[in-house]
């Protein structure tokens, strides 16, 4: 599903117009990177969790050669998914 498709959907569901439902979703997501973005999570219970979790440099070799090189730290972003989306999606 596409942005477009999603925002369509959220807008027949919500009773919205489209420009109000991609308004409000845009405001939701740019919400949520703000957060991760200051090491804060966002929990929707039932659904799951945004997080983000910060790696540690290491060093790594590339395949086909024995070469080692440096992988400098970085930060990423975690999923964990709440029961209720879990048991939706597995048909339970």
């Amino acid at each position: 599903m596409k942005k477009a498709e999603f925002i369509q959907a959220v807008s027949e569901k919500a009773g919205l117009s489209k420009k109000d439902t991609q308004k409000a979703i845009d405001a939701a997501l740019e919400t949520i990177e703000e957060a991760l973005v200051a090491d804060k999570s966002v929990s929707f219970i039932g659904f799951g969790t945004f997080s983000s979790a910060t790696r540690a440099a290491r060093k790594a070799r590339v395949p086909g050669t024995d070469k080692v090189v440096d992988v400098p730290a970085s930060k990423a972003v975690k999923f964990k998914v709440g029961k209720k989306l879990k048991d939706s999606v597995s048909g339970k």
